[in-house]
């Protein structure tokens, strides 16, 4: 099953106003049977549906412009006074473009006040934080400046991708700076003038050598000739020109977008519309799904009218094998059993390992030649299948068997579905996720479906293809027989085909090789028996926790109350706005681009530095955030069962070789607080045990020293001294025992910063010190640490020349951007380069210690085992009796992970609870 691999969900955003202006232009007039106007409906509504089956969105919501002047009218009048009244006709279709797409259950959006640009720039920021991978689809340039890591736009019009490469090819500018660009030479189709006489070149050619609009205002004085002359002449109402061209990011809305999901069509409201303007086609296709395939039929659902032309019928291949009887079991079974190795796959009931039972099973023994097992398909009018544990027992020894080898798409979870049944699989000798992770973590992301069509050519039918999507979703046991064969049978058949694919391009390196095999591929049954060992959580001190949050959030309320002389909503940014600079009078330090005074958090910080209002609204911000994440949530997460929390690693999400965890998220438990290290006290081990937790010291720097073989760098390490007081000692010239506390934070943001490739510009950013100190700081460092420098410019170099950058061990992180002409995208890939060889590093290092140490804990019996993994720490929950000698094998084990050119430190303690256990 085609199951999602903590792949982000898609968010696609439409340009309404956009769509609606191309499609009455670029389409011949159509009328209805009244001789009313109906072409921009028709075209709008079949550019949607392409998009849909293009992107095939989880969210999606379609943006208009609403009627009435905006903010930028209000700052300046003339904003876009040329533009011609909309003509009747296209005026006419507004309102019955708007009825047919809520009748197919589309998210329509519209916001008074401001332009429907800055709505999707809105839901594109705020759905990026939250994690989706968002998709503008628009003809306008403007939105060129929302693009980010998270954050792609599409051509409405081309129906092509449009990246930085593509801006900077259009422009000369990066994305960041389109806004800048604009204000410059202005814009003519909103009668922004920017400055008179400077064209596209010269604006370009300014930002690169300036960087931003108030660098090009600084330097003014710099530009010779006319042209400067103009631009000091404009500079006064380049900040205004500016913010009309600037896309907003904060405009409030009454929804969020995880909520901008897709209903299923209204068919009667359809029909109705359809006979309205004489959609006959249409109206003929209403309700049969495979009508959309070719652009002229509207779908039974949301859902099927993304998915209907999203496959070729890889899946439909005449060697697909239905296997409903003992014969054709035994069959298979044979040829399973005389198969070298053979790709398998498991159809469950869901997606929570803990509790998934197993629908089916499928098999595949060469390129087309699969077969699909159903065993609880009960659906009314299902065909009989053979008993499931009959059947899975006669299956047991041939998936317990270490000789047989199984290839597979994350076997992970079909390991650990299969635990549920009683048997426990072996001999995984492959998994085609993992060999694309190592591959190239970066150019794809990882699921099954994507990377057939990357690699293979073959666009593979996705689940929701076949059962629905949303609360409409039916579970893989009501699916109709031949079509889960098709579909089963093709998972199996596909992952044995992208593992032939990605095998022997994998093996031409030795690095990346040693990885998949030494590192990844036996570190995946380890994952599997912590996520099902899981951790204690004890849910009464997090009661607790909340409750005493919730009357700390109220007597915050209350002070605030006070010190604004009323009542007002903590969580409302306008009347934090109203309270805080209309009646308290606080200095505003920035403006929205609407003009009005900004809450971010960053600016309430700073404000929180000499007045207690906004103190107040920070630190009951940050109280509600860890009640609603934390404190009331892990306690609701405990399984039933077995009475623990079970969370799910992933191998193939970071690109730098580091896990991540999810449901929950275990890397982002707070730690710097005493109410975050109150949480960690809540993870508990059971009566006659105590917990273990073992860190790695400083891991990444210790990984500085053995890349750079810097000497001084070297002693601090071998003589156990503290590397920041090191560094403070020799940046501020004083003794290691004179190292006062402000001279060691410095210095360990130095630290640090220098190996996540921070500059002198960062570094003073962070510390709140002038730009010129911080870089005395850093040629202090370097002038005492020169083999640091030498390794970074020498891995700049290399990476330059190869195009990635490698871990200890041999994992590489391509860098596509490293070349790049934009110098913001080409200094972020040079930062990227210096870091990912040891972060990645110590990614390997941790790994290969659990796995070791996991080994270990399995031929010593029970007793303990591994828990938890987050960041450079391991968890262990140990028997009383052997917490000692655990401590002893983790630091031995863990120290022993690598062989570095300085010692590998590790910290090891126990305790009854995870925040006492360090």
């Amino acid at each position: 099953m085609l199951y999602p691999v903590a792949m982000p969900e898609k968010l696609v955003l439409v340009d309404g106003s956009s769509y609606l202006h191309r499609a009455y232009n670029a389409l011949p007039e159509l009328t209805g049977p009244a001789g009313q106007p109906t072409g921009a409906v028709y075209g709008v509504v079949n550019m949607l549906r392409s998009l849909l089956r293009q992107e095939k969105p989880d969210r999606f919501a379609v943006i208009f412009d609403a009627r009435g002047k905006t903010f930028r009218h209000e700052m300046f009048p003339d904003y876009k006074a040329h533009r011609p009244p909309t003509p009747p006709d296209l005026r006419a279709q507004v309102d019955a473009l708007f009825r047919v797409i809520k009748a197919f259950g589309y998210p329509l959006l519209q916001v008074g006040g401001v332009e429907a640009d800055d709505v999707i720039g809105t839901l594109a920021h705020r759905g990026a934080q939250h994690g989706f991978a968002v998709v503008i689809s628009t003809c306008d340039k403007d939105m060129t400046q929302l693009l980010a890591e998270r954050i792609t736009m599409t051509d409405t019009m081309k129906g092509e991708k449009v990246d930085a490469a593509a801006v900077m090819k259009k422009f000369g500018v990066a994305p960041g700076q389109v806004a800048d660009f604009l204000a410059l030479t202005g814009d003519t189709s909103d009668n922004i003038p920017g400055v008179r006489g400077v064209g596209p070149k010269t604006a370009a050619k300014w930002l690169a050598e300036y960087g931003t609009l108030d660098g090009v205002i600084e330097n003014a004085d710099k530009v010779k000739g006319k042209a400067g002359e103009t631009l000091r002449a404009t500079a006064p109402t380049l900040p205004l020109y500016l913010e009309l061209t600037t896309i907003r990011r904060d405009v409030e809305l009454d929804t969020e977008p995880d909520a901008l999901t897709m209903r299923d069509p209204d068919t009667d409201a359809l029909r109705a519309l359809y006979e309205e303007f004489g959609f006959t086609s249409w109206l003929r296709n209403l309700g049969h799904p495979a009508a959309a395939a070719d652009g002229d039929g509207a779908a039974g659902s949301a859902a099927d009218t993304a998915a209907a032309a999203a496959a070729e019928p890889a899946a439909a291949h005449p060697g697909y094998r239905l296997i409903l009887t003992r014969e054709t079991l035994q069959e298979w079974l044979d040829k399973l059993q005389a198969a070298d190795d053979f790709a398998f796959d498991t159809e469950t009931t869901g997606l929570d390992y803990m509790h998934a039972e197993i629908v089916g099973l499928s098999f595949a023994v060469g390129e087309g030649e699969a077969a699909y097992l159903p065993l609880a398909h009960d659906y009314e009018g299902a065909p009989a299948q053979l008993p499931r544990e009959e059947t899975l027992g006669q299956l047991r020894p041939l998936l317990e068997s270490a000789k047989h080898g199984k290839i597979g798409h994350n076997l992970k979870y079909d390991r650990e579905v299969l635990v549920n049944h009683g048997i426990h699989l072996d001999g995984i000798r492959h998994d085609s996720m993992l060999e694309s992770y190592v591959y190239n973590s970066v150019a794809a992301r990882h699921d099954l479906a994507g990377l057939c069509e990357k690699y293979l050519g073959v666009r593979a039918t996705r689940y929701e293809d076949i059962a629905g999507k949303g609360v409409k979703q039916k579970p893989f046991n009501r699916v109709a027989l031949r079509t889960a064969c098709d579909y089963a049978a093709a998972d199996a058949d596909l992952s044995l085909r992208l593992h032939r694919f990605l095998q022997p391009r994998l093996e031409r390196e030795s690095g990346p090789a040693s990885v998949y095999r030494d590192i990844e591929m036996p570190l995946l049954p380890v994952l599997a028996d912590i996520e099902r060992k899981g951790v204690l959580i004890a849910p009464e001190p997090l009661k607790r926790q909340s409750a005493e949050l919730s009357d700390g959030m109220e007597e915050i309320s209350r002070q605030a109350f006070e010190l604004a002389g009323r009542e007002f909503n903590m969580d409302s940014p306008k009347q934090i706005q109203e309270i805080l600079f209309e009646e308290a009078g606080l200095p505003v330090t920035r403006k929205t681009p609407k003009g009005q005074p900004s809450t971010a958090e960053d600016v309430l910080q700073e404000l929180a530095v000499d007045y207690e209002l906004p103190r107040a609204i920070l630190e009951f911000r940050s109280l509600s955030k860890l009640k609603s994440t934390y404190t009331d949530k892990l306690p609701a997460m405990t399984d039933a069962a077995s009475g623990r929390v079970h969370t799910c690693y992933h191998q193939a999400v970071t690109a730098t070789g580091r896990l991540s965890s999810s449901d929950p998220n275990l890397q982002n438990i707070p730690v710097r607080t005493a109410q975050g290290r109150r949480i960690r006290r809540a993870f508990i081990a059971p009566d006659g045990c105590q917990l273990i937790a073992a860190d790695y010291s400083q891991i990444e720097m210790r990984i500085m020293a053995h890349l750079s073989r810097d000497k001084n760098l070297l002693k601090v390490f071998e003589r156990g001294g503290d590397i920041h007081t090191a560094t403070a000692a020799e940046v501020f010239s004083v003794k290691p025992d004179k190292v006062a506390p402000d001279q060691r934070r410095i210095a360990k943001a130095i630290n640090f910063g220098l190996i996540y490739g921070m500059s002198a510009f960062g570094l003073a950013k962070q510390l709140g010190l002038a730009r010129g100190a911080a870089q005395e700081y850093v040629n202090a460092y370097f002038a005492r640490y020169p083999g640091v420098e030498s390794y970074m410019e020498r891995t700049r170099k290399e990476a330059r020349e190869r195009g990635y950058v490698e871990t200890i061990f041999g994992r590489r992180l391509y860098l596509p951007e490293i070349n790049a002409k934009n110098v913001h995208r080409r200094r972020y890939a040079e930062r990227t380069a210096i870091n990912a060889p040891m972060q990645g590093s110590a990614a390997d290092i941790i790994k290969r210690a659990m796995t070791d140490l996991h080994a270990w804990l399995k031929r010593k019996g029970k007793g303990a085992a591994i828990i938890m993994q987050v960041h450079d720490e391991l968890v262990l929950e140990a028997a009383q009796d052997r917490v000692e000698e655990v401590i002893t094998q983790c630091r031995k084990r863990m120290s022993a992970a690598a062989d570095l050119a300085v010692p590998l430190t590790v910290d090891a303690a126990a305790a009854d609870n995870w925040d006492e256990a360090h």
